[in-house]
């Protein structure tokens, strides 16, 4: 048995008796610092970045999005300027339009070592994981103990392909998912920790702009307009300071459409491409027809937000708020430009409706919510060896498309849950 299939073991047999409760959350928790430490290698083994091996993956996201975008703005010119930040600095990939509040909140990693820097960063995600972790199990105390719920799932997640993915790239997700997640959590109880668990999710626009317009829409609309405008009070400081230093509004505009252009036309990142690791709908939609509708990623996102908010609302009058938290998840990854890591932001709906589900899996019609469930998990689950399999039966284009499939059919699968349920949670 693996170490993930000793932990679940563990997990559902901790509550089996109170003695076994500290043997299982025990055993869980050197399982999870052994796959920790593992996962956190990569950031003090990595070669410090030269022009010589920008390909280099391990914590190229720290490099190429947090620790050289921040030394050019330290340095006084724009990272979101792609011509500027190629010629300067060993990176990569050009940095997206993240908040600019981004480039004040994460400075710290910036003023030192490269090496420290990623290794204090890579600690900082790790723990936000269990953060994380620990706002799952919170959903679930009522079937699992909370430090067993929370050191079992953070296992589960260092574990997982999703988790020591954003160990190994050095990517923001632990906090954008942290933070969308305590948004969907406190949205009725706390408005004020939700708004900001908003505003941390808006560091990259393509959570904070679906996520915003679906709470909105649920009624939580207080959360979403002062969230939305935390993120952009935020920002504002840092904005002007780059206009001023670009010589003016329109030479920022210029440098946001060529931002935009090098990132509609990469190999990582364009809708297009048949390599790219996106899990979205468009992109989904193109690898697997190779047709590309006109105007297919607009479509998409009103397409999918629609859907979701009538459906999302439904669910919340009939009590069934579980079920519309993942449903807004997967909107949220599904609808607009996303990768298979981004998926993080679902686990406590994950795991607060897998505990719904395992009480009513015996009911009409549950079933297909527990394909969803399982869909949802598959981007946690394609480790290297699976996708190793994936790639020598089918080939390189289905590795790369098989995440995307999976999230996109868990959407389709809870809408159709959706559309069929009846009464109440």
């Amino acid at each position: 048995m693996t170490s993930v299939g000793r932990g679940a073991a563990a997990l559902r047999g901790g509550r089996r008796t109170g003695v076994s409760v500290p043997v299982a959350t025990g055993v869980l928790a050197v399982i999870g610092a052994l796959s920790a430490w593992w996962a956190l290698r990569p950031s003090w083994q990595v070669p410090l970045p030269t022009s010589a091996n920008k390909a280099e993956v391990r914590m190229q996201d720290f490099r190429d999005a947090t620790y050289y975008p921040l030394r050019e703005f330290l340095a006084g010119g724009n990272p979101y300027d792609p011509s500027v930040m190629f010629a300067h600095w060993p990176v990569r990939q050009d940095f997206n339009l993240y908040q600019p509040y981004h480039l004040v909140l994460h400075l710290p990693f910036a003023l030192v070592d490269y090496r420290v820097g990623a290794v204090a960063f890579v600690l900082v995600s790790l723990l936000l994981l269990v953060l994380l972790s620990l706002l799952a199990a919170y959903g679930i105390r009522r079937h699992v103990p909370l430090a067993l719920g929370t050191v079992g799932i953070a296992t589960l997640l260092v574990t997982s392909q999703v988790g020591k993915a954003q160990l190994y790239l050095g990517q923001v997700n632990p906090l954008v998912a942290l933070g969308a997640a305590g948004a969907l959590a406190g949205r009725e109880r706390q408005p004020k920790w939700a708004a900001v668990g908003l505003a941390v999710a808006w560091l990259k626009p393509q959570f904070g702009l679906p996520l915003a317009l679906l709470l909105f829409a649920r009624g939580s609309r207080r959360v979403a307009l002062t969230g939305t405008a935390i993120a952009a009070v935020a920002s504002l400081p840092v904005v002007v300071l780059l206009v001023v230093r670009g010589g003016g509004v329109g030479a920022f505009a210029d440098v946001i459409a060529a931002n935009l252009a090098h990132a509609t036309s990469t190999d990582y990142g364009a809708v297009d491409s048949m390599t790219a690791q996106r899990v979205d709908l468009p992109a989904v939609f193109f690898r697997t027809t190779g047709w590309l509708p006109p105007a297919v990623e607009p479509v998409a996102l009103l397409g999918v937000l629609a859907a979701s908010v009538l459906l999302a609302r439904k669910l919340d009058r009939i009590g069934d708020g579980v079920t519309a938290d993942l449903l807004t998840c997967l909107a949220v990854v599904v609808c607009v430009v996303h990768q298979p890591g981004d998926v993080l932001i679902a686990v406590p709906a994950m795991a607060a409706l897998a505990a719904v589900w395992w009480r009513r899996r015996r009911e009409p019609g549950w079933w297909v919510a527990g394909l969803a469930l399982t869909a949802t998990a598959f981007p946690f689950l394609h480790l290297h060896a699976v996708d190793t399999a994936i790639v020598s039966a089918f080939g390189p284009r289905v590795g790369v498309t098989a995440d995307g499939l999976a999230v996109v059919a868990a959407w389709v699968l809870l809408v159709v849950f959706a559309a069929r349920r009846r009464g109440g949670p």
